[in-house]
């Protein structure tokens, strides 16, 4: 028996990280019949993940064009789990975007209409996990100190780990962008509405969720800071007044603060050697796009770790 289950383990990927960057990878690798394992330091729901507000948009994620095309198969996967929104959380939802970034593919994808997937996080991660365990992965809820560590579970890593990264690969030029959220009672709003300046710290956008009006945002680099803001929320509040003046009275229903796994030259994938004989897949630092690109990115992540595995 514990020859077949060395065996076994030979065939193992183990994922690092279980927010929707780890926990997409594992489901595209479970269902493609590779054993896989997500080690998570806290349940997905408690993850940055969990804070995001939904939308898919390429926003603050590099090198664009890379993104823009993960994004481009993540809207295919999004839009046809659309068809499920109470067991999948998606929805496809027209809207409204100011934003002079934009990338052109992008735009034409999502058309006149900026007809694009929201996405409820509250239902969508629980619905990702439910989706790897029935591939047969596994969900552990459990840090890896080091890739050392983890590398005598598994032959092949991917490390997901987003700001983890820091500590985990050591690349320190991880950098984390706060992004604070009001979420309100909707007095009716059912289209969103997005609108930014380039390399503003601030931005407008309201995303009619099921539980919800979220409204935002703000991106603030290197700030840490997990406590929401008063002041900071007035301010959220006032600009999307502007937007919809109704919402300048509806009822708090919670405040939101999320940490950004931003990295200085963009989403790291490369697959290196571990100096125990194993491989790792790094796969983070997606930034403010995760969400958005983790279909696309998650399948490349995944090619590499399967190409890894020992014969």
């Amino acid at each position: 028996m514990g020859r077949v289950t060395y065996r076994a383990r030979m065939r193992e990927v183990l994922v690092i990280g279980g927010g929707v960057i780890g926990l997409t990878t594992a489901v595209v690798l479970a269902e493609e019949g590779v054993r896989v394992r997500v080690w998570s330091r806290e349940p997905a729901e408690r993850s940055t993940s969990a804070v995001a507000g939904g939308l898919c948009w390429p926003y603050r994620i590099e090198p664009v064009e890379r993104a823009v095309g993960w994004a481009m198969r993540s809207f295919r996967t999004f839009s046809w789990l659309a068809e499920r929104p109470a067991e999948t959380g998606v929805r496809l939802v027209p809207g409204s975007m100011t934003m002079d970034d934009t990338p052109p593919r992008w735009s034409a994808l999502v058309g006149d209409r900026c007809l694009t997937p929201l996405i409820d996080m509250t239902t969508y991660l629980p619905y990702l996990r439910r989706r790897l365990e029935s591939a047969s992965g596994r969900y552990e809820e459990r840090g890896a100190s080091s890739l050392a560590e983890a590398g005598e579970e598994a032959p092949v890593l991917v490390n997901c780990s987003g700001l983890g990264a820091r500590e985990l690969a050591g690349d320190d030029s991880m950098t984390a962008v706060r992004g604070q959220l009001l979420i309100v009672e909707n007095p009716g709003v059912e289209r969103w509405h997005v609108s930014s300046e380039p390399g503003a710290s601030s931005s407008v956008y309201l995303l009619p969720q099921p539980y919800g009006l979220i409204l935002g945002g703000t991106a603030e680099e290197g700030v840490e800071d997990l406590t929401p803001d008063p002041a900071t929320a007035d301010a959220i509040r006032e600009r999307c007044a502007r937007v919809h003046p109704a919402v300048a009275d509806a009822p708090v229903l919670d405040h939101r603060v999320g940490l950004r796994p931003s990295r200085a030259a963009g989403v790291r994938l490369e697959r290196v050697p571990l100096p125990g004989g194993g491989v790792c897949v790094h796969h983070y630092g997606h930034g403010g796009g995760g969400v958005t690109a983790s279909w696309g990115s998650a399948r490349e992540a995944a090619h590499a770790a399967r190409e890894a595995l020992p014969g």
